[in-house]
């Protein structure tokens, strides 16, 4: 990667911060020893630059003012080339780019377009081949435009967002949670709070509330702050960190409890609309009707501001915040105003310390406690979510939702507890309203701070008062300074939270929608104009306000909407406190005051003040949020958003990985663990189905393939290939990993995957292949590979199964086929659709117009193939299709119906051989197949070894239906059955015998591998062996379902690789499905406990 030194290039070792200090430089005569970096070799000087004749008035104005060189593409003084060629990513002439935010963007980001970087590959191959790089590419590359070639794809779903409105932290978060907090609890319920709880624990209720929002707001924060936020507010933050199935679940019903809130706050607003009618006797019908009839009129009103825009509702917003921080000021101005005799007889006597000290400590009423009077305060605390539940409306969410929200809390907060310090301070809990209640010097005080200011109150005792802090909701009128102002600022509270709920239920339900997790709900994922404005999501959110408002109930409602939003807090927490306890390296928060056991505390304190608050309401939302959650759980949407719940999977099997390492394999957790040479899954289906079926929810499966060619062009199809094909297995419902190799052949890429498959304990043990079937018309290296691997399996003490059915196993032929069709239909139907339009039009160009369409739909004639492939569907007809090697391949997903399982268990291999169709029968599909075991033994011995292997099947404690002991097995097969054999391997056999021994010697030579009469001769009787158990086999399990058979083991450099095909072919012809099976020879089963 290097270039060679030339006088066109520059080089620099020491950057200089002045001109003056390049002579310093030469006379440093001792300068400190680092090692040096050049852009163009070898230097002998600290500091050389090499300039062109004539451009040392251009390397002046460089270096003028002590200014250090900049490697901006507007300046490049020492070369003819363009802009900073040499200057690019450390000034070589390379493909590689220098790091870019453009790279790191999502394909269809709104903030950019993504531009793709040089793969590895390529810039691994052209340093390979040392290709030329033309200036132009190398500068565009390295200035982050794109490789040449390339096309930025864009994300269709993202509307334009061109002249969209969007806010900052201040209109878009400080506003929003202000006037959401400061609800109309403020005016009406503070002042009764106090007096039931007193100064004291009414400070602490606030506080208790407070701890609350503000620990939700600071796990809010951190969440938003690690990584871009989009809209959606509540509901992504919790999809994204959490996943979404609780997304999901707490997205749809935070979006249904502000729709209701919506009605909660527009009835709060119409009621006190009733309440100043009665007092002038204007009533429309009656108090109910009334409240349902300004209500509907006033949703009306706020859909209108909705529906004209974000830039019109965050206007109101701000007018009705303004209003409400007048009436707030205008009670504290009210409590400094002197009280006239009217308000001392209903209590309010401006700052008194006596009345600070009586009203300091609780004076709970009949039913009341502290927690009752918390469950009413606490809604008022919340909001919290409104700045972040229109994120997608703001111009940086990152920094908006923690400086806004935080600061909310904090205005809001302080808000509170001074109006209820100074409504205790000011105010009596109980008055008669009477002025006539005064104290005259002869009467004796009773003690209270009323009777030391002059009237006794002492009636309110004994009989209802209609005033003071514990009787009238009226207080903050009373005190303020005009009356009027805080009726206003009731308005202001209700409609200004009803505004905000309006907008963020579309907000939230519109993201939910968009991320097509509710199919059903799909249609109210459009958006509109600038803003992508969710109106359907409006218009469904009034309907649902209406309705509520109409009903009329919502006292009922009111205690589960609220445990609604303590859901969503609680899982805001939880969902902190996850990612941080994932440890996942993605999670790295730029809001960093935070604590993962802070955020715990958190959600469980929400969850605490949700059975405080209404325990009913409380399991009422646990059972809708669990229902959600197993719902979309079940319907598994395809989404992948790096959730810290993959995290903590993830860290999980690491730790469970690790944890088994030092624990020693003990025989009864043995489980067969198994590689499955599959080549690509769906090409040998029934292979994977029957090892499927062993393995499913109790061992290791690893469906792999081997890739052998040219190093570069199977690595490129092997990595190209990986993630569709474990799609696959995921898509069908295989419990099995896929894994590849690219191997010079194929002997070694299995070896390969014998030794290092599998991580730490879950390793395989087990090898499990297909016969080979055309092993007579194979070329002589793929038999020597079929059968060396399964030598290697032995050599790794590694167990093999050789699967064979009698159609074969591989289907890719039919898989190629099907595809063809499917092209084919496709490009029909599109030819069709282009005739169609074609006659629609006039005057469009004829069939040269026809033919240009059908041109870009790229209809032509297929590519021809190589041999031995299906060049075209015209070739093969589809009623030509292999049926019976398609109803094959789906043998094992069917139900097996009553049958058996034959288990010719010869040879004692540790027990896999008997394991393995145990296991079978514990499966649904194959449980109501029965074992029968055969064995070997003496003729005169059959019911004393019948007896011991019943015996020895019943310590194991597995269940069989038939022992069979088999005494002839070694007698010599029939005359037939071994002419059978005999011609089988006639082909391969090198008949030295019958020639003179030179020319034996030459054709050993020469055909190494052909059966020789001395090796045939030494493996005689097993050979008979061989071909007497086909007998027993066709004799005894014909009709078997299936038939597991102990594998003939060849010894290596004694039985040829042909003589052993031969061997597995005359075992298993003409035979049901046969599993050839042998363990590694240690044991698999035990009888002990």
């Amino acid at each position: 990667d290097s270039v060679p030194s030339n006088t066109t290039r520059f080089q620099v070792n020491v950057i200089t911060e002045s001109h003056e200090s390049c002579v310093a430089a030469d006379d440093n005569t001792d300068p400190p020893h680092y090692e040096e970096t050049s852009f163009g070799g070898e230097a002998p000087n600290r500091l050389r630059i090499s300039v062109r004749p004539g451009n040392q008035e251009r390397y002046d104005n460089f270096l003028q003012n002590g200014a250090t060189a900049k490697t901006d593409a507007s300046f490049h003084a020492y070369d003819s080339h363009p802009n900073t060629y040499y200057l690019q990513t450390f000034g070589h002439n390379t493909l590689d780019a220098v790091p870019k935010i453009e790279y790191y963007r999502n394909t269809g980001s709104i903030s950019g377009p993504k531009v793709n970087r040089p793969s590895l590959l390529e810039i691994h191959e052209q340093l390979a081949k040392n290709v030329a790089v033309t200036p132009g590419s190398a500068d565009r590359v390295a200035n982050g435009d794109g490789m040449p070639g390339d096309e930025q794809t864009e994300n269709k779903e993202e509307e334009d967002t061109g002249g969209a409105v969007k806010f900052g932290w201040v209109k878009g978060v400080l506003v929003r949670c202000m006037l959401n907090i400061w609800g109309v609890m403020l005016f009406i319920r503070l002042s009764w709070i106090v007096g039931e709880a007193g100064i004291g624990l009414g400070v602490i209720i606030i506080g208790l509330s407070v701890v609350v929002t503000t620990l939700t707001g600071i796990s809010m924060s951190a969440i938003c702050t690690n990584g871009v936020v989009r809209g959606g507010g509540a509901y992504y933050l919790i999809s994204r960190s959490l996943g979404p199935e609780f997304g999901g679940s707490i997205g749809l019903i935070f979006a249904f409890a502000n729709a209701v809130a919506v009605a909660m706050y527009v009835v709060g607003f119409a009621e006190t609309v009733v309440d100043l009618l009665k007092e002038s006797d204007s009533m429309m019908v009656d108090p109910v009707n009334d409240i349902r009839i300004i209500g509907a009129i006033t949703v009306v009103i706020l859909l209108g501001i909705s529906v004209a825009g974000m830039e019109w509702e965050a206007k109101a917003q701000v007018i009705l915040l303004i209003i409400l921080l007048i009436a707030i000021a205008n009670f504290f101005i009210g409590t400094v105003i002197p009280s006239n005799n009217e308000k001392r007889s209903r209590g309010f006597f401006n700052y008194q310390a006596s009345i600070f000290a009586e009203n300091f400590g609780p004076s709970f009423t009949k039913g009341e406690g502290f927690f009752s009077v918390f469950a009413i305060f606490f809604p008022a605390a919340t909001g919290i979510l409104a700045g972040a539940n229109i994120s997608g409306d703001l111009e940086d969410p990152q920094d908006a939702i923690p400086r806004g929200t935080m600061l909310a809390i904090f205005i809001t907060t302080v808000a509170y507890i001074g109006v209820a310090i100074c409504v205790g301070a000011c105010v009596v809990r109980d008055a008669t309203g009477s002025m006539n209640d005064t104290i005259i010097s002869e009467m004796n005080c009773n003690g209270s701070a009323a009777c030391g200011l002059g009237y006794d109150f002492s009636r309110c005792r004994h009989e209802p008062c209609q005033y003071g802090l514990m009787n009238n909701f009226q207080v903050m009128s009373m005190v303020s300074g005009f009356g009027p102002l805080i009726t206003a600022g009731i308005f202001s509270a209700t409609l200004s939270s009803a505004l905000a709920s309006l907008v963020s239920a579309p907000k939230v339900f519109q993201a939910l929608c968009k991320d097509n997790i509710y199919k059903a709900l799909q249609f109210f994922a459009k958006g509109y104009g600038k803003n992508n404005e969710p109106l359907r999501g409006y218009f469904l959110t009034f309907v649902i306000a209406m309705a509520f408002i109409l009903i009329a109930e919502l006292n009922t409602i009111a205690p589960i909407i609220s445990n609604f939003f303590l859901a969503s807090y609680a899982l805001i927490n939880f969902s902190c406190f996850h990612a941080s306890y994932a440890k996942s390296p993605g999670w790295r928060p730029a809001y960093g005051i935070y604590n993962m056991w802070v955020s715990l505390f958190g959600a469980v304190l929400c969850c605490a003040v949700m059975f405080v608050i209404n325990w009913w309401a409380a399991v009422i939302t646990y059972v809708i949020e669990f229902f959600l959650y197993v719902y979309v759980t079940y319907k598994k949407p395809d989404v992948n958003w790096g959730s810290s719940t993959q995290a903590l999977s993830y860290v999980s099997a690491l730790d469970n990985a690790l944890e088994l390492t030092t624990v020693e394999d003990h025989v009864k957790n043995f489980r067969p663990q198994c590689i499955v040479l599959t080549g690509a899954p769906m090409t040998r289906p029934a292979l994977l189905d029957i090892t499927h079926a062993f393995t499913k929810n109790s061992g290791l499966c690893i469906c792999c393939e081997v890739f052998v060619g040219p190093r570069k062009l199977c690595v490129k199809e092997m990595n190209s290939g990986m993630v569709k094909k474990q799609a696959w297995l995921i898509k069908n419902k295989l419990k099995a990993f896929y894994a590849a190799v690219a191997a010079d052949c194929f002997r070694d890429g299995v070896r390969s995957l014998l030794q290092a498959s599998g991580l730490g304990r879950m390793k395989p043990n087990t090898l499990v292949i297909g016969y080979k079937k055309n092993w007579r018309e194979a070329p002589l290296t793929e038999i020597e590979n079929y059968v060396g691997i399964i030598h290697d399996a032995f050599d790794f003490e590694i167990g093999v199964v050789i699967v064979r059915i009698s159609q074969g196993f591989d289907i890719s032929q039919v898989l190629q086929v099907q595809e063809e069709l499917e092209r084919l239909e496709q490009e029909r139907l599109a030819l069709e659709a282009t005739i169609k339009d074609n006659e629609c039009e006039e005057g469009s160009g004829g069939l040269r117009g026809l033919f240009k369409k059908a041109g870009k739909l790229n209809i032509t004639k297929p590519a021809p193939k190589k041999s031995g492939s299906i060049n075209t569907i015209q070739s093969v007809h589809v009623g030509e299709f292999n049926q019976k090697l398609v109803e094959a391949s789906t043998q094992f997903k069917k139900k097996q119906g009553k049958g058996t399982i034959d288990v010719w268990w010869l040879f004692d291999d540790g027990g896999l051989t008997l394991l393995i169709p145990y296991i079978l029968t514990i499966r649904k599909k194959w449980k109501d197949c029965k074992l029968r075991i055969y064995v070997g033994g003496k003729v005169n011995r059959i019911e004393e070894e019948k007896i011991a292997m019943a015996s020895l099947l019943s310590k194991f404690r597995i269940k069989f239906a038939e022992i069979h002991i088999i005494g002839d097995i070694n007698v010599k097969p029939n005359k037939e059955s071994w002419k059978v054999f005999e011609e089988m391997i006639e082909p391969y056999r090198l008949h030295e015998s019958c020639k003179d021994l030179t020319t034996a010697e030459k054709l050993k030579r020469e055909t190494p591998w052909k059966i020789t009469d001395a090796a045939l001769e030494g493996v005689k009787e097993k050979s008979y062996r061989q071909v007497r158990l086909n007998e027993l086999l066709q004799e005894q399990s014909r009709a078997a379902n299936l038939i597991v058979l102990s594998l003939p083991v060849a010894r290596k450099g004694s039985v040829s690789d042909l003589l052993y095909m031969a061997w597995l072919e005359i075992l298993t012809k003409n035979l049901p499905p046969v599993l050839l099976v042998r363990g590694n020879h240690k044991n698999v089963l035990t009888f002990y406990s």
